[in-house]
């Protein structure tokens, strides 16, 4: 008996599909990483249907695996750097791009024929649709197959005693050998010393069983072997604290996740069905309502909050990173919806991007453009803002115009919608599909529509305040010098036009923009003036942001690419809170975390006491305000799943710990955790309970933080999840983990119950 044969998810019959055969087949193709380096490699999908396997073609020695899960999007023909460079020697049919998901390298490669290649793009985007289709069960299946495959070392299709207690350290649980044995005995029924096909999933489901829900069921069940529809209201009402249309949602579920007919027809849910439901989306911590679009998007553009990216053409660091226009592809594809591009003169005339004078590689300003064309609404149909950080002469402006106007067409917002001049900023509704050019402009907006024309304006073309550049000769000492004073440049009158309702200006004061500031005027703020604004007249700052846009970015000396905490500026209702994509950590956590309500389309409403410009809100001291209301939160932290292992040596088993924070204003800014747990990263129980105080749950982000304890030296990171307040759902909830990159790391999950009161 095979592998296969064990555990084989319906769809996952490679034999139903040509393309799928053909993969499994193999194939010789190209793997490209630059114009130079273009090495053979023989590559065909494996057995399982969802992993790709690839050796050198030359010497056959060295090989990869690749998993189908990890593969976000494939791209057909010359769309990357790589391939574009050789476009001359192989044609776009014969090309294609395995895009992976959060940071790691595309795969980028050339097949021996436009059909050849054509089979591997469908054959894969097949097994992606699948994988994305999957239900629970299925998805379960496919991790039980998988944990069986890296078991079985020996590949008989058996598991003996040695293999199991093997797949127990790599399943990140110390178990005892005596309760270990006595599992296997008990799932061996055909006493033969192996498990195979069902004592294998016996095994499994002893071993995952679970006590914690088990007694959540019983304790809801009437006879304690199924929860009648009665008693799935009752769980819903009680335990999952719901109060509307609770009959009608327990019957869908039933319906949705119950896998017995017989229980279906006696509109009943067993113990399966209710542990399907509970990890799944509709048990998870975040409202699927809130995770659609559900907010106004037809108020003004200050009115939300603007998923932006800082210096976005950067891949690494602002020293020597590689600029790259998938740097854009990433950000618009995670609901960036501004991005920003430094121009300067480049060779025969054709402006370039790059950090410039630092050692950054350069690329084409009309391949930006291209890419951000191609990509700006693949995600989201609401506008993208380009923020221009423009260094170029009056002639290279003239052909970023051009290329703007003639690579973009309609896209680019050219002119004022008709009716929207003096009623102060459209709405993203307004906007959809359209590409807003934000930089410095030749007079105003009013003197555009009223046929005022002049030639070029004298001025600082350049908006970012506080760049660096570094002194090459003192490179090595790490030795950085501020550049010197900008001098005025003269901005062209074809680039000034494209630039309609982001206008750049330079900042004064708050008490000089209440009177003299145009709404279509946008400032622009190093994280430490913003810092200083706040500290000095926060409650201006904010009434500042509900009447125009500000950009908040990092300070010059991050030349590492690390991030400020974006919560402090949307404290203040600054919209547009550029980060480094690039740059994982917590900062970019919370941005994500944010912006995974509302459709994930990159614009969030404020809250209305930060759009009214009758409040004033203070975010040092919110309890001043109207309506002010704290909430009580209350976690309880009972259990983890399938933890990832974060050390491979055998004997290493993770020592988990959960620490929940809130990001708010500065009085909501607190976190807590639990304590460790010893040697078991597969089960852990906690059962601790976290009580917090929320004073502005309207601008609070909850972030769940798993870590590895460790005595001697700084815990280690397992995986988080980061979601707004008003997102959470109350009672018994999972929470998906993800990885550093934000990319999903299933099973691995936590299960905790949350109450929220009013405070008084």
């Amino acid at each position: 008996m095979t592998q296969e044969q064990i555990i084989t998810p319906s769809f996952l019959r490679i034999q139903a599909d040509a393309n799928l055969q053909s993969m499994q087949v193999g194939s010789v193709m190209r793997k490209v990483k630059s114009r130079t380096w273009k090495k053979q490699r023989y590559f065909r999908l494996q057995d399982d249907g969802t992993t790709i396997w690839y050796q050198s073609k030359k010497t056959g020695n060295a090989h990869s695996t690749f998993s189908i899960s990890d593969v976000e999007a494939i791209r057909e023909g010359h769309q990357s750097e790589v391939l574009l460079s050789i476009a001359d020697e192989f044609p776009p049919d014969r090309c294609f791009t395995v895009v992976f998901r959060g940071r790691r390298c595309n795969l980028d490669l050339v097949a021996e024929s436009a059909e050849e290649a054509q089979s591997w793009v469908r054959g894969m985007r097949k097994l992606i649709e699948n994988l994305e289709n999957m239900d629970e069960k299925e998805r379960l299946d496919q991790w039980i197959t998988d944990w069986f495959k890296k078991a079985d070392k020996n590949g008989d299709g058996r598991m003996n005693f040695k293999e199991v207690k093997d797949l127990l350290k790599m399943m990140n649980v110390d178990m005892n050998e005596d309760h270990a044995l006595r599992l296997f005995t008990m799932a061996d029924k055909s006493q033969s010393g192996t498990l195979e096909d069902d004592e294998f999933v016996l095994f499994y489901k002893m071993l995952t069983q679970r006590e914690e829900v088990l007694r959540i069921f019983q304790d809801y069940s009437s006879d304690g072997q199924t929860l009648s529809l009665c008693d799935l209201e009752e769980f819903l009402r009680e335990g999952q604290l719901e109060q509307e249309r609770v009959q009608l949602h327990a019957m869908a579920l039933i319906e949705h996740y119950e896998p017995s007919d017989t229980a279906k027809l006696r509109q009943a849910m067993t113990i399966d069905g209710f542990q399907m439901y509970l990890q799944s989306s509709d048990g998870s911590i975040f409202k699927p309502s809130m995770q659609k679009l559900y907010q106004d998007m037809s108020q003004p553009l200050c009115h939300y909050f603007i998923s932006s990216s800082h210096n976005t053409y950067l891949m690494g660091d602002q020293l020597r990173g590689h600029s790259s226009v998938e740097a854009y592809i990433r950000a618009l594809k995670r609901g960036c919806r501004c991005v920003e591009v430094d121009c300067w003169d480049g060779p025969n005339g054709e402006p370039i991007v790059y950090h410039g004078h630092t050692f950054t590689s350069k690329i084409f300003f009309k391949d930006v453009v291209s890419v951000v064309g191609n990509y700006a609404f693949k995600t989201s149909l609401y506008p993208v803002i380009l923020s221009i950080e423009n260094h170029c002469s009056v002639e290279q402006q003239k052909t970023m115009a051009q290329h703007l106007t003639r690579i973009l067409g309609d896209k680019l917002l050219r002119n004022a919608l008709e009716g929207k001049v003096s009623n102060g900023l459209p709405s993203p509704e307004d906007l959809k599909g359209k590409i807003l050019l934000k930089g410095k402009k030749i007079g105003g907006l009013e003197g555009a529509l009223n046929g005022v024309v002049e030639d070029s304006l004298a001025a600082e073309i350049s908006d970012e305040e506080d760049s660096t550049e570094i002194d090459e000769e003192n490179l090595h000492n790490d030795m950085i010098r501020r550049r010197p004073k900008k001098s005025k440049q003269r901005l062209s009158k074809e680039l000034s036009d494209c630039v309609v309702y982001c206008k750049s200006v330079h900042f004064n004061s708050f008490k000089h923009s209440r009177v003299h500031s145009k709404f279509y005027e946008i400032s622009s703020f190093t994280e430490s003036k913003a810092k200083k604004h706040m500290k000095e007249a926060g409650a201006d700052f904010v009434h500042h942001n509900a009447r125009q846009l500000t950009r908040i970015y990092p300070n010059g000396i991050r030349t590492d690419s690390s991030n400020f905490n974006p919560q402090e500026m949307w404290n203040a209702g600054c919209q547009i809170v550029a980060l480094n994509f690039q740059t994982a950590g917590t900062e970019m956590d919370l941005n994500d975390g944010l912006f995974a309500q509302n459709g994930r389309c990159g614009y969030v409403l404020k809250p209305v006491f930060m759009r009214s410009l009758e409040e004033r809100f203070d975010p040092d001291h919110p309890e001043i305000r109207d309506g002010y209301r704290p909430v009580n939160l209350t976690v309880k932290v009972i259990s983890g799943q399938q933890l990832p292992k974060l050390n491979q040596k055998e004997a290493s088993i993770v020592d988990p710990l959960v620490r929940v924070e809130i990001h708010g204003v500065p009085k909501d800014q607190v976190k807590q955790e639990t304590r460790h747990i010893d040697n078991n990263g597969f089960n852990p129980m906690w059962h601790e309970t976290l009580t917090f105080t929320v004073h502005v749950p309207e601008l609070a982000l909850v972030r769940f933080v798993v870590e590895d304890h460790d005595k001697t030296s700084k815990n280690d990171f397992i995986g988080q999840y980061t979601l707004p307040f008003s997102c959470i759902q109350q009672g018994y909830r999972h929470i998906h983990l993800l990885s550093k990159d934000g990319t999903s790391i299933p099973p691995s999950s936590l299960f905790v119950h949350i109450r929220i009161k009013e405070g008084t």
